[in-house]
C-alpha cells in the first residue's frame, strides 16, 4: 500500500512564531535504524586498525619495557616523550602504512594514500575522532542516506591525504581526521544551502565549530596532520554542495532536536523540493571538486613539496614544544656500546642518551634516534 501523507495548513501569528514539521506521515517519520549503517561500518574498521596496530607495536618487547601503563602487556603504549597520544612508535606507523615523504616520493609506495586514513596516532586521536564521526556522521547520514554520506566520506578521506602529501615531512603522519573533516565540510554546505529550513541554526553551528576546534588543535600534536583535515573539509564542502543541496522534505518529528532539524513558518507543498534544485550550483561544485582532485593527485604524483615553498606552513600542523620540533630536518646518531649500556649521542645536536640495553632493531634505533635529536 502507497504511503499517503499530508500537508499541514498551520496559521501563525507574529506572536508565536512556531516550527513545525514539513510533512506529517501516517506510518510515523522515524527511520530504520539499518539506515546508518555506513558510520557504523568505517568506525569498527578504524578501531579494528588501532586495534592491529598496537599489536604489531607490541611495547613491551620492542621497547624493553619502556612503556605506559605497562599492565596491558602488548598492548602499552610508547613513552610519552615519544608518543603524546598514548600510540605506537613511528617505525610501526611507518610499517601499518602512514604517509612520510621519503617513503612516497622516493620509495614511491603511493598505497599509503589508501592506509593512511584509516590510522590514529594515539587512543587521545582515536577516541576525539571517532567520536566526533559518530556524533556528525550519524545525523547526516540519518536524513541524506547511507550512500551519499559513504560517498563523500570516502572521497573526502581520499582528497586528505593527497593534500597531506603536498606538505609532508620527515615524520609519519596519519589522516583519519580528514574523513571527519569532510562530514564538517558536508554539514556546513548543508546548512549554508538549506539555511533558512532549519530550526536550530545556532545549535547546528556551535555543535560544528566545536567538534572542528577541538579535532584540529589536536592536530598540532605529532603525527597528525592537519593538511589533511584541511582536504577533507574542502571536498566536503564541494561534495555536500553536489548531493545535499535540497533538504529532505520526509517527515520530522517536531522539536527533535540534533545537528539537522527542518521546520517552516507554514505549509511547504512538495513541488518546492523541485524548485530548491539548483543545478548550476551543483555542476560548479563538481567541477571545482574534480580540479581539486585532479590538480592534487598531479602534483602528488610530481612529488610536489609545498614546504618548500611556503616555510609558515608546518607550523599549520605542529606547534613547537619540548619534546618536538617543526623543522623537517634529518636526524643521525652515533652509539657507543660499554657495559651492556648503548650510548647514542645526535650529531646534529649533540645530544644523548644512555640505554640499558644494546640489542635493537634497525627501526628502534631510529626511533630512539628522532626522539634524542
Amino acid at each position: 500500500m502507497a504511503e499517503s501523507s499530508e500537508c499541514i495548513e498551520v496559521k501563525v501569528s507574529p506572536a508565536h512564531d512556531q516550527r513545525i514539521p514539513l510533512m506529517r506521515s501516517r506510518r510515523g517519520g522515524r527511520r530504520r535504524r539499518g539506515d546508518t549503517w555506513v558510520v557504523s561500518v568505517f568506525v569498527i574498521i578504524q578501531i579494528g586498525v588501532f586495534i592491529a596496530t598496537m599489536l604489531v607495536n607490541d611495547c613491551w618487547n620492542n621497547s624493553h619495557g619502556d612503556c605506559v601503563l605497562q599492565a596491558l602487556g602488548r598492548f602499552s603504549f610508547q613513552p610519552l616523550p615519544e608518543n603524546p597520544l598514548l600510540g605506537p612508535s613511528q617505525s610501526k606507523l611507518d610499517e601499518m602504512g602512514a604517509l612520510r615523504r621519503s617513503l612516497l616520493t622516493e620509495h614511491h609506495q603511493t598505497w599509503r594514500l589508501f592506509t593512511f586514513p584509516f590510522l590514529h596516532a594515539g587512543v587521545f586521536h582515536l577516541l576525539l575522532n571517532l567520536s566526533s564521526v559518530i556524533y556528525v556522521g550519524v545525523s547526516l547520514e540519518h536524513h541524506f542516506g547511507p550512500i551519499r554520506i559513504g560517498i563523500i566520506y570516502a572521497l573526502s578521506a581520499f582528497v586528505g591525504s593527497l593534500v597531506a602529501s603536498l606538505f609532508l615531512q620527515n615524520m609519519p603522519a596519519v589522516g583519519a581526521s580528514g574523513a571527519l573533516y569532510g562530514l564538517l565540510g558536508t554539514l556546513l554546505s548543508e546548512l549554508v544551502w538549506n539555511w533558512k529550513f532549519h530550526s536550530n541554526k545556532i545549535s547546528a553551528i556551535a555543535s560544528l565549530v566545536f567538534v572542528f576546534v577541538c579535532n584540529f588543535v589536536l592536530g598540532f600534536l605529532p603525527y597528525v596532520d592537519n593538511f589533511a583535515s584541511i582536504g577533507g573539509f574542502i571536498s566536503g564542502f564541494l561534495l555536500g554542495s553536489v548531493f545535499l543541496l535540497s533538504p529532505q522534505l520526509q517527515p520530522v518529528a517536531p522539536n527533535k532536536g540534533g545537528l539537522i532539524d527542518y521546520g517552516v513558518k507554514s505549509c511547504i507543498k512538495l513541488k518546492l523540493k523541485q524548485k530548491l534544485d539548483r543545478p548550476v550550483l551543483r555542476i560548479v561544485s563538481l567541477i571545482l571538486f574534480s580540479l581539486l582532485l585532479a590538480g592534487c593527485l598531479v602534483a602528488v604524483l610530481h612529488g610536489i613539496n609545498i614546504n618548500s615553498y611556503c616555510t609558515w606552513c608546518p607550523y599549520v600542523d605542529c606547534i613547537p614544544f619540548t619534546s618536538w620540533h617543526c623543522k623537517d630536518t634529518e636526524t643521525s646518531c652515533e652509539t657507543m656500546v660499554s657495559n651492556a649500556q648503548l650510548t647514542m649521542t645526535c650529531i646534529g645536536n649533540g645530544n644523548f642518551r644512555v640505554f640499558p640495553f644494546t640489542n635493537i632493531s634497525r627501526a628502534r634505533f631510529n626511533d630512539l634516534c628522532n626522539l634524542i635529536c
